[in-house]
């Protein structure tokens, strides 16, 4: 059916029509149309930065050693307030698994200037270096307090700052707790873990780690041990007293000994 020219229907079809010409402005000609800019490479790497507090592996062709930072209160389960300084222990497990499968990265050098944190947070991250199968250094720089003992000692090697300290004391638990004998053994439990993985990558003995745990004697307000540097030598803690010269001549010459056993199997199995 054809309506006439001047019917109402052909009047609002003429109104709502576009004008010719009008459908194409706001079309840019596929000529003009620019793809969308890649991400600057340095960019990424400052994002990085400001995310996780490090540069991943991958990012550093330079070099064949990779830094990673243990700064502040390790953060495990529970988001910390703001203004704490604190390690997000879901940044550096991704970061440990990148180092063993980058091809690029040798060795780890591990910095730690912590007050502790998350207990099993801080396992976690202290087991993942432990088995790592490249060489590993740690530097305790300031302090490496609490739960960072055991990511201290976790490395192949650790030397710590002649004015560092580490304080060793044992586990507490906050919010609400049960007074039951289960609460007290499941206390037990996780110190067990703690002292256990500290005198297996250590040349403390158990007792010792013990008595230094339990010492009333230095803590106005606390039970427990700070020590510092020499000392810390002294009791077996650490291997030896040093900076980062002596940290990365250390780990070069882990490196240098891992090359040579893996040459050495290579041409056995030749």
């Amino acid at each position: 059916m054809e309506y006439p020219f001047d019917s109402p229907l052909q009047q609002v079809l003429r109104s709502t029509k576009p004008r010719r010409g009008t459908e194409r402005q706001f079309q840019a000609p596929l000529s003009e149309v620019q793809p969308a800019p890649a991400e600057d490479p340095a960019a990424a790497i400052a994002n990085t930065i400001q995310e996780l507090g490090q540069t991943t592996p991958v990012e550093a062709p330079d070099t064949d050693i990779f830094c990673m930072s243990i700064i502040g209160q390790i953060e495990g389960h529970m988001v910390l307030p703001p203004q704490n300084k604190t390690t997000k222990y879901e940044h550096i497990i991704p970061q440990l698994v990148a180092v063993e499968e980058s091809e690029k990265v040798e060795g780890l050098l591990l910095i730690l200037n912590t007050v502790g944190g998350d207990v099993e947070a801080g396992l976690a991250i202290a087991e993942l270096v432990a088995s790592l199968s490249k060489p590993t250094v740690s530097l305790v720089l300031g302090g490496g307090h609490s739960i960072g003992v055991p990511i201290a000692v976790s490395s192949d090697y650790t030397f710590i700052a002649e004015s560092a300290s580490m304080t060793i004391h044992p586990i507490r638990l906050n919010g609400l707790i049960i007074g039951v004998q289960q609460s007290f053994e499941y206390l037990e439990k996780m110190q067990d873990r703690v002292t256990k993985f500290v005198v297996d990558h250590s040349n403390i003995t158990e007792d010792r780690f013990r008595e230094l745990m339990l010492n009333t004697q230095q803590m106005s307000k606390d039970i427990g041990t700070t020590v510092v540097g020499e000392d810390a030598v002294k009791y077996g803690l650490v291997d030896e007293v040093g900076g980062l010269g002596a940290a990365m001549r250390k780990l070069h010459e882990l490196i240098r000994e891992r090359e040579q056993v893996v040459t050495n199997e290579v041409g056995v199995m030749q």
